[in-house]
């Protein structure tokens, strides 16, 4: 520490009182919640099957940061809500991420460099991606204590902004700018797979693939679990729906509106509109009849929602090869897929999966998989964790400001590591509750069923 940083900072006073500031406060940290990351990431192996994907051609001989303590000390960092390389500077002797990694805190034992990092994200290749994400997989099937009897898998797919020259990003058209286009499946708020795609493609490009990933693993954990698959109109192709009919899967999708399928649903229409001008209120008519695109191999149920208001009609409609009452099929089935648009706005605001700056795409798709690591993180702390808190249902800005944003001093010893939180921190109660589950047994996650 230089003299100069040894200097008091003099503020205005306070009555009589001097206000003064320094930096001789000691060993501290800002993200001592980090503590209970580091608890579940131990309790799932999420570090050490990471590290078990990626092969390492560095020499041991001349290691100082084995492999697992990088992926570590990266996607903790990210859960805390460090997004960038950069930060990882700033971040070299910071106690909780040094705890994270293995490594008792020390100020001359510092962390991996973002040189050494970044040449951790580039040496990744194809096989070690697909490995990762299957890791990801393994991580929702270990999860669960007991077989599910039915799991609803939710594919969306979103635009990724990026500002460079990188490898593989296109024009979009639709999102109006240069992006990727990655491919998210959620079981409820569990994160099954996020995929790094270019934009030059249609949405369900890879969804049949991806699909036959998920149920092959699937069912080689649960044979007898039943599976249906819930997606926007983006996916609605004939190829998928087919695969689906052939493998036993249920498929609620939706339908882009066209004049053929408003004259199939003009009964429904019609009479939305006679109810409206009835009552002067929002007015919705449920019904289904069969339909076939030019494309399709054949005729399918239709699912449609008449709804009139006073901005006019709005059909909207659904393909369903699972039985059901429309209404219900409709509201309490399709519509519940807008919960997997916020877990993804979720990783890409407070987990920076959007952050994929890298040239080289491999890297980048690395990239989406650390963030979605993070998320799988996080979404353990929930599981085991949160339930019946005041942060059971909180977002993971929200858990972090509230449960890892947390100032200690840190003081180290020959036999401990004592972290002295703030006594002015105000979710005391909810962070010891917390830290006693985490430190139990973990139950199964909940996710979406029909």
């Amino acid at each position: 520490m230089t003299d100069r940083n040894r200097e008091p900072l003099d503020f205005s006073t306070l009555g009589p009182k001097n206000v003064v500031a320094d930096f001789n406060g000691g060993r501290l940290t800002t993200d001592a919640g980090g503590l209970l990351l580091r608890e579940v990431a131990d309790r799932i192996g999420l570090f050490d099957a990471l590290d078990a994907a990626i092969p390492d051609p560095r020499h041991p001989l001349f290691l100082i940061h084995d492999q697992r303590a990088l992926l570590a000390q990266r996607v903790t960092a990210i859960a805390l809500g460090y997004e960038d390389l950069n930060d990882h500077q700033a971040l070299r002797a910071d106690p909780v991420l040094q705890i994270a990694v293995g490594r008792a805190p020390d100020l001359d034992l510092t962390l991996a460099s973002p040189p050494t990092l970044c040449r951790l994200e580039n040496r990744v290749d194809r096989e070690t991606l697909v490995q990762i994400a299957g890791d990801l997989i393994d991580q929702f099937v270990a999860a669960h204590a007991e077989p599910p009897e039915h799991l609803i898998l939710d594919f969306d797919a979103t635009d990724d902004l990026v500002h460079g020259h990188q490898e593989k990003r296109f024009f979009h058209g639709y999102y109006d700018h240069h992006c990727f286009l990655p491919l998210y499946v959620f079981c409820g708020d569990e994160l099954l797979v996020a995929y790094l795609r270019p934009s030059d493609i249609d949405a369900c490009q890879h969804a049949r693939a991806v699909l036959k990933l998920l149920v092959q693993r699937l069912r080689a954990a649960w044979p007898k679990v039943k599976i249906t698959i819930r997606a926007d109109s983006g996916f609605c192709r004939w190829r998928l729906m087919r695969w689906c009919d052939s493998h036993g899967l249920g498929s609620v999708l939706g339908l882009a509106k066209n004049t053929v399928l408003e004259r199939a649903a003009r009964d429904e229409i019609e009479r939305a509109q006679r109810q409206f001008c009835r009552t002067g209120q929002p007015q919705r008519v449920f019904g289904s009849f069969s339909y076939a695109a030019k494309s399709w191999d054949r005729k399918r149920r239709v699912i449609v929602k008449a709804e009139h208001t006073a901005q006019g009609p709005n059909p909207r409609y659904v393909v369903a090869n699972v039985p059901g009452d429309p209404q219900e099929l409709y509201e309490d089935v399709y519509c519940q897929r807008g919960e997997a648009e916020n877990r993804i706005k979720e990783q890409q605001l407070d987990l920076f999966a959007d952050r994929t700056s890298c040239h080289r795409f491999l890297a980048n798709q690395f990239r989406l998989l650390l963030s979605s690591a993070a998320y799988v993180l996080v979404q353990a702390l929930r599981r085991t964790a949160l339930a019946g808190t005041e942060l059971a249902e909180a977002t993971v800005g929200t858990i972090r400001l509230k449960l890892f944003k947390v100032a200690a001093r840190v003081l180290v010893s020959a036999r401990r590591v004592v972290f002295h939180l703030a006594s002015s921190y105000p979710y005391q109660e909810v962070f010891r509750e917390v830290c006693a589950r985490v430190m139990g047994r973990p139950q199964a996650p909940t996710c979406a069923s029909g």
